[in-house]
This record gives structure tokens, C-alpha cells and sequence, in this order.
């Protein structure tokens, strides 16, 4: 007997996920629109019995997706993936940096089978957060025409020092507000000492309806160990102060293919 498949549909969390949630629009478009009239979405998971209920807002949950975020501790960087069983009820898998699914207990536990070295097959996450990823590094991007016709895009230098890239990292995730994402080619320019993307850059730009001229903030996430994610800032406070901040400086700060020096 063949077993019915469950549509669903998977979210990478980026800077300003505990605010909403924003579903893809093919998914919402197949699946939800025109299907039901329910503006509750009910999300369970492995890790408790509890069903959470969380308002949809248009395309975004909102209402009641903070509390679900943090009872799970989610963090940047974490890939969710919500599985439809029916009438509007979503399991939700959240899987961690090395994308292993993550397996939740308590704070002593998680000490325990790491000292006995059995924590090395899956992500382990109790009320702690146990993220080592870094977040933090912003940077300013603009679409020009050499790097479009050279489908390379060179990181500033001060990325160099940030702990979510390595040498022997080969590629990285480019991800858009809307949680989808493209692969590209992560390589180290050692003569220039930069960073920069190559295949997958190009195609990122052409399903993106990028122009030139077209600037986009940039937030580096990883480890240094897994492939690291490059995410377009949401709308929000930060990000504008940081493009008002790049935008007043002179053009060799933003990163292109025009300078590498």
C-alpha cells in the first residue's frame, strides 16, 4: 500500500526569525490558498506533547511563532522543516549547523553524553543555547556589471577574520528574505587575501531580478566547520542603519568584482 505524501516545505532561520515566519510562496500557493479558511496554523514536534497554535497573517506566521522558537530554542542558522498531516496541524523538525536533526534533553543530560562522546551523530539542544555560529558580520553588496559578467562576487577583506569561513570551506548558501536559497562556490583569492563567491552567484542574481545598481546587507552565518550561509537581511532597523552607514562612505567599501586590493 503506498503511503500518502505529506506536502511540506522547509524554512532556514535568518537574523529577525522570531518575529514571523514567511511561507514559500509555491507552497502557500499549492497547498494553503483557496484551501482553507483557517488563519491558525497547529505545530507540533518530537520534542514535547504540546501543540502550539500560531496565527497566519497573509503568508507569515506571526502570533504565537515566539513562543515556539524559543521553547525549542531555535537560533540563526537552524533549518525547520514543516510537514502538512491535515487540517491546517504541522510537524515541525528543526535541524542544526552540522544538519542533523536536533535532539532535545536537559542541560545535565547534554553534559553527560558529551563527556561519554556520544553527542557526535546529532545536534543536542536543551535550555542552554549551544550554538557556536557566528552571526554577526554585515557587509554591503552591490550587483555591478563586472561581477555580473564574471559571476563573482568578492567578500570584503574583513570577512577574512570572521570564524563562519575557512579555507577548505568550497561552498556557501546564499539565502533571500524569502528563505530560498541557491549554492554557490566559496573560493580564497590568496594574491588578494578576499573571499568570493563564484558559480551560483550569477544564477542567484538572475532569479532574483537583479539590476545594476542593486544593493543588498549581507549577513555572514556560520562556524567555520559547516557550509556557511549568506543571508539577505530583512527589512528592520539594523539593516537600514548599517546600508545608511555603507551608503555614506566611499565605494571601495562595498563589496564587487571591481576591487580586490
Amino acid at each position: 500500500m503506498a503511503i500518502p505524501h505529506e506536502p511540506h516545505f522547509f524554512k532556514p532561520l535568518l537574523p529577525g526569525f522570531h518575529s514571523g515566519v514567511t511561507i514559500p510562496l509555491a507552497f502557500f500557493s499549492k497547498h494553503i490558498e483557496g484551501k482553507t479558511n483557517q488563519k491558525t496554523w497547529k505545530l507540533r514536534s518530537d520534542a514535547s506533547d504540546q501543540t502550539w497554535e500560531v496565527i497566519l497573517e497573509g503568508m507569515t506566521l506571526t502570533g504565537g511563532w515566539k513562543d515556539f522558537t524559543t521553547t525549542h530554542d531555535l537560533q540563526i542558522g537552524d533549518l525547520v522543516i514543516f510537514k502538512h498531516e491535515g487540517n491546517m496541524v504541522f510537524h515541525v523538525t528543526p535541524f542544526g549547523p552540522s544538519c542533523c536533526e536536533i535532539q532535545y534533553t536537559h542541560p545535565h543530560i547534554i553534559k553527560e553524553e558529551a563527556d561519554s562522546g556520544d553527542a557526535d551523530d546529532n545536534e543536542i539542544r536543551g535550555t542552554v543555547a549551544m550554538s557556536s555560529f557566528s552571526y554577526d558580520f554585515c557587509f554591503l553588496a552591490e550587483v555591478t556589471a563586472s561581477n555580473l559578467k564574471a559571476y563573482k562576487l568578492y567578500l570584503p577583506k574583513r570577512a577574512t577574520s570572521s570564524t563562519a569561513l575557512n579555507k577548505q570551506c568550497q561552498e556557501m548558501i546564499l539565502v533571500n528574505k524569502e528563505g530560498n536559497s541557491w549554492t554557490a562556490s566559496l573560493r580564497f583569492s590568496e594574491s588578494g587575501g578576499m573571499y568570493y563567491i563564484t558559480r551560483g552567484w550569477g544564477k542567484f542574481c538572475r532569479d532574483n531580478r537583479c539590476d545594476i545598481g542593486d544593493l543588498f546587507v549581507f549577513n555572514l552565518v556560520g562556524d567555520g566547520k559547516t557550509t556557511p550561509l549568506l543571508c539577505v537581511c530583512p527589512e528592520s532597523k539594523v539593516c537600514s542603519e548599517l546600508l545608511s552607514k555603507h551608503l555614506s562612505r566611499k565605494r571601495g567599501d562595498i563589496a564587487s568584482s571591481s576591487r580586490v586590493n
